[in-house]
């Protein structure tokens, strides 16, 4: 059975402008999250300013679009 305060909350979303709904839609997602891991964050900010460097002074490893794609096509493919 319908909670009646959540059918009138979902009434009233529905009359706001799809701007001001999509906000709310945004923000009840993210309240079902856990809260940010800054450990988490921190190592990703250092792994990106290291593949960064390695693309300004030329020691990344690139992979063209099309080997990508064969990549990706044989792990899916493979058992």
């Amino acid at each position: 059975m319908a909670n009646r305060a959540i059918d009138v909350l979902r009434a009233r979303a529905f009359e706001l402008p799809v701007n001001e709904r999509a906000a709310l839609a945004h923000d009840l997602l993210a309240s079902l999250d856990d809260p940010a891991d800054v450990d988490a964050s921190e190592a990703w900010d250092t792994e990106i300013l290291r593949r960064l460097d390695q693309l300004d002074d030329g020691t990344a490893a690139l992979v063209d679009r099309a080997e990508l794609r064969r990549r990706i096509r044989n792990r899916i493919e493979s058992p």
